[in-house]
């Protein structure tokens, strides 16, 4: 490795003395990336609408320059010396120049959730693919070549061939259009095993010198190359990710912001703590295109986007003419090459297909493995993955180090260097030309590049939507009140796109209606479509402000994997949301004791906001998409049916916000209030830019007053209106139970309250077990259940706000009557039984408002046939103004009276005139006659005969009860 660093400051000295003899001047070498530019647009140009690929046409243009000027006695001039500048860089600076711009652009580009299903794939091809191809290609070079080359560099050459390189492989798979998955696997493949075959040349070249390894020193090397890059990729993003997040609205610093980070990351990993420097690379882009993708909005993300499409065009066509130069200039500048070995181009066609037969052998022996992990691999899919084994820039730069290492080392003579050129040349130029050119015959060959019969209908019924909407434009523009009408024939005549239409138009989805049953395909086909159209929906939302950016990954990811699902499963885009809206099982560890509440209640609320805005996405992006495609495709059966998944999918979004909206209204309040302000200041940037277009603003007033909106939407962004829980004072004072209390018995109360936030789920007190304080709602829903108390007229078995749960039990001493656990999420305040039991001995004037708050809660458990539909508020009145309480001694008659309910609070009786067993507190007692509605409602239903009684009168058999009754 060392030798290899050493040739970096050979390099400039070369250049030095070329330029100081006036035999090439620095300027040359700009002239070189002009003329390579030039020829390069040329080329696109003629190339487009062809079938050859435009990176092919570009090596072929080095060749062309490189014969030129090292095969015609060096007549090109100035041209000649910029080429002569660019064929002697040092192979590590070209690495260093073009890769990290082309592998973070190639990875920041492909789809997250598709990496991570592919991800074992690209492992199996990147890493045992690569040790298997090197072994293969090592062996074969061994026994049949003729140079005499020990193991050491037969393994070499090996190794730097095995790598399918990144730069050549995903040019041409964006061009030829290949399916995600395949293009996925096939370019995550090229991005890992170039990092893995650098490494695999980085340790075999120190072993050609003369360095020996153990097999634990292999295995440390390679892990601490591989998993440091992956580390060091992370530890950059999650950085260079935190700084992007202080950076607002400027569209060029965010972009200078993931070139520098590319090649500082690049540099640190390669040169700074000896890591691949292109794995680290690699994961810093995966590492954005999962984190950072919904950073840039709007304008930004398009800049964002032409900017680096234009950096990856710029680099491939200088990188793949300098390549054909190199080539060039190994073939003709070592003519002792053919001197000495003239059977060198034969052994170059064998190498070629040693190198198919040894990427054969990988996909061969990885197929069970690539055909059971991710989205599957069938045989048409590994043919492509064979024959799309590209060999580019990464394998001409690490042989030209090897060339330029050769002639220190016995195992590394200068004829075996100007061999490796020429046969990696050989492999990059025949890959490219014979490969890359058929190609896209092969995908055509094995129709994987023809349209569905489902998509091939959708398009034939756009055709006609797109002339049905060509004559609406032009009945619009016919006629012009300064120029008159136009001829709707000639317009006709200069759309030639939809001149090839015959027939009547023909809706996508008759066909497969007609047999009354549903066309998978079509299904697949108009699901993929709707999720499409909320993932669009969701870029909408986040340019306009509704959500955030964390919300808008998590949103778009489940988009992606419902479209994995989409062919065998209804739409599922809610079942990736679900946890992200529930509270997690962490949240039981926050109620411990060990944390403040303040942190509780801050964290709680955060998730209820959170939750709120994934939920209200959802259903307006689900809004949004549906009718979208209800007005492109119209009525069918299959739209009807996918539409109906989509309705189905929201009901629990709908079900979460009418429980926030219920429960925790400022919650929703603020929500909407924060997507309000950013809308109109939008609004406001928006109309300014249209006064200046208009002509009615100069570009410095725009500018003044586009300033100051922008200060203001920053300021919203950095500090955006929170949920504000009122003071503990407050809601306290409010509560119906503590509210009624004189103040300074309210204030010793409030001293000795705390304030509980409890999740979804979580018990409050348990049946049987002992008092030990009462529990006041504040928000929230509470739902209650009990193994004694079985009614079947209880249809919604839960107390809200205002509710004061077990002063019952406090003042009775008797354990709980049922379980209460909270239904949503609960802010109530907890105060222990001792302070109530103090308060009533040092006031026995409140003890009978203390059992008129109690028997409001009993009423609705007991006998909710009548009580469970009042209204808290309404119950309480109706017991403060038409309710008595009595206390009975032993031996009392009880009657009672006609159109009212009685409660037994305390005590035993038994019915008169009648034999059976003590009916014991606490019980609802109902009048022999009179209430029919309440005679009715008992009847109806099926009540344990301990609580629900009727008779026409009760004896008194302990001595004393308190009997409060409720009059209709």
């Amino acid at each position: 490795m060392e030798e290899v660093k050493e040739y970096l400051y050979v390099l400039p000295s070369r250049m030095l003395e070329e330029i100081s003899s006036g035999e090439s001047e620095p300027v040359d070498a700009v002239i070189f990336v002009g003329i390579s530019l030039v020829l390069g647009i040329a080329s696109r140009h003629l190339l487009r609408g062809t079938r050859v690929p435009y990176t092919v046409a570009l090596l072929i243009i080095g060749l062309g320059l490189g014969s030129l000027e090292y095969g015609t006695s060096h007549k090109l001039g100035r041209i000649g010396d910029g080429i002569r500048l660019w064929n002697n860089i040092d192979p590590d600076l070209l690495l260093a120049v073009f890769l990290p711009a082309l592998l973070f652009e190639s990875a920041f580009s492909m789809e997250v959730h598709q990496i991570k299903r592919c991800m074992a794939q690209m492992v199996l091809l990147a890493g045992p693919g690569v040790i298997i191809s090197t072994f293969c290609l090592g062996f074969a070079l061994k026994i049949t070549f003729p140079y005499e080359w020990n193991w050491k560099t037969s393994l070499l050459l090996g190794g730097l061939l095995s790598a399918t390189d990144p730069v050549a492989v995903v040019a041409l798979l964006k061009e030829l259009g290949a399916s995600k998955k395949l293009s996925t696997i096939i370019e995550g493949e090229s991005l890992m095993n170039d990092g893995t075959a650098i490494v695999v040349y980085q340790l075999f070249f120190k072993m050609v010198n003369g360095e020996s390894f153990s097999w634990d020193a292999i295995v440390g090397f390679l892990a601490k190359v591989a998993l440091g890059a992956v580390g060091l990729g992370i530890a950059f993003g999650i950085a260079s990710v935190l700084w992007l997040g202080f950076i607002f609205n400027d569209t060029v610093v965010e972009i200078t912001l993931t070139v520098a980070v590319s090649y500082v990351v690049y540099f640190t990993g390669q040169e700074g703590i000896e890591v691949s420097g292109v794995l680290a690379v690699m994961t810093l882009g995966m590492f954005y295109a999962a984190f950072a993708k919904t950073a840039f909005k709007g304008d930004g993300q398009q800049s964002l986007h032409h900017f680096w499409e234009m950096v990856a065009y710029i680099a491939n066509t200088l990188i793949f003419i300098l390549s054909g130069v190199v080539i060039a200039e190994g073939i003709l500048g070592n003519d002792k090459i053919f001197q000495n070995n003239g059977n060198s181009w034969g052994y170059l066609i064998l190498l070629y297909i040693f190198v198919q037969v040894s990427r054969c052998i990988v996909v061969g022996v990885l197929y069970p493995f690539l055909r059971y992990f991710g989205y599957g691999l069938d045989l048409k899919e590994a043919a492509i993955l064979i024959w799309s084994g590209l060999r580019g820039a990464v394998a001409l730069s690490l042989s030209l180090s090897v060339k330029r290492s050769s002639g220190g080392s016995f195992n590394l003579s200068s004829e075996t260097g100007s061999l490796f050129i020429f046969f990696t040349g050989g492999i990059v130029f025949l890959t490219l030309i014979v490969n890359g050119s058929t190609t896209q015959f092969i995908l055509h060959f094995l129709g994987l590049d023809k349209l569905s019969a489902a998509k091939k209908r959708i398009l034939d019924y756009t055709k006609y939507e797109m002339l049905n909407k060509a004559f609406e434009a032009f009945e619009d523009l016919v006629d012009d009140e300064e120029l008159g009408p136009a001829d709707w024939p000639t317009v006709k005549r200069y759309i030639t796109s939809l001149h090839d239409l015959e027939g009547d138009r023909v809706h996508p989805h008759t066909e497969s209606e007609a047999d009354n049953d549903l066309d998978p395909s079509n299904l697949k086909d108009i699901r993929i479509r709707l999720l499409n159209g909320i993932q669009a929906a969701y870029w909408e939302m986040l340019d306009e402000g509704r959500i955030a950016q964390s919300t808008a990954n998590l949103l778009m990811q489940s988009v992606d994997e419902a479209i994995d699902t989409a062919s065998h499963e209804p739409l599922c885009d809610w079942k990736g949301l679900k946890s992200n809206v529930q509270f997690p099982n962490y949240y039981k560890f926050l109620q411990t004791s060990m944390f403040p509440q303040k942190l509780i209640t801050f964290f709680t609320v955060e998730r209820l906001e959170n939750g709120c805005c994934i939920c209200a996405a959802f259903l307006r992006a689900h809004r949004i998409a549906r009718r979208q495609l209800h007005e492109f495709i119209g009525d069918s059966v299959v739209a009807s049916t996918v539409i109906a998944e989509s309705e189905a999918e929201g009901e629990e979004a709908r079900k979460f916000l009418e429980d926030v909206r219920i429960t925790f209204p400022q919650v929703l309040r603020v929500v909407k209030t924060r997507q309000v302000t950013y809308s109109v200041l939008n609004h406001l940037i928006d109309y300014l830019h249209n006064l200046e277009k208009a002509g009615l603003l100069e570009e410095k007033e725009m500018l003044h007053l586009h300033d100051a909106v922008q200060t203001d939407l920053k300021r919203l962004l950095r500090n955006p209106p929170l949920v504000k829980i009122p003071k503990i004072n407050d809601i306290i004072s409010a509560h119906p139970f503590l509210g009624a209390f004189p103040s300074s018995v309210r204030e010793s109360l409030e001293c000795s309250t705390k304030e509980k936030m409890k999740t979804r789920g979580m018990t409050l007190y348990k049946e049987g077990s002992k008092p030990n304080g009462i529990w006041l709602i504040s928000n929230g829903v509470v739902k209650w259940k009990s193994k004694s108390i079985r009614n079947k007229h209880s249809m919604h078995p839960t107390f809200t706000h205002g509710s004061t749960l077990g002063l019952y039990e406090v003042l009775v001493g008797k354990p709980y009557i049922c379980d209460m656990v909270s239904d949503s999420v609960v802010l109530c305040f907890f105060i222990e039984s001792d302070r109530i039991l103090s308060m009533l001995r040092s006031d026995p004037a409140l003890e009978d408002f203390l059992w008129q708050e109690s028997a409001i809660v009993l009423a609705k458990l007991l006998f909710p046939q009548i009580f469970e539909k009042i209204a808290l508020h309404d119950l309480r009145a109706l017991v403060a103004e038409r309710s008595s309480m009595k206390t009975y001694i032993t031996g009392e008659t009880i009657e009672v009276s006609h159109q009212s309910v009685g409660f037994m609070l305390e005590g035993f009786i038994k019915p008169s005139h009648a034999e059976g067993e003590l009916i014991k507190s606490p019980a609802v007692l109902l009048p022999s006659q009179g209430n029919q509605s309440f005679l009715h409602a008992d009847k109806s239903g099926s009540t344990t005969a301990s609580f629900s009684h009727q008779r026409s009168g009760y004896l008194l058999e302990t001595r004393g009860s308190i009997i409060y009754q409720i009059f209709n």
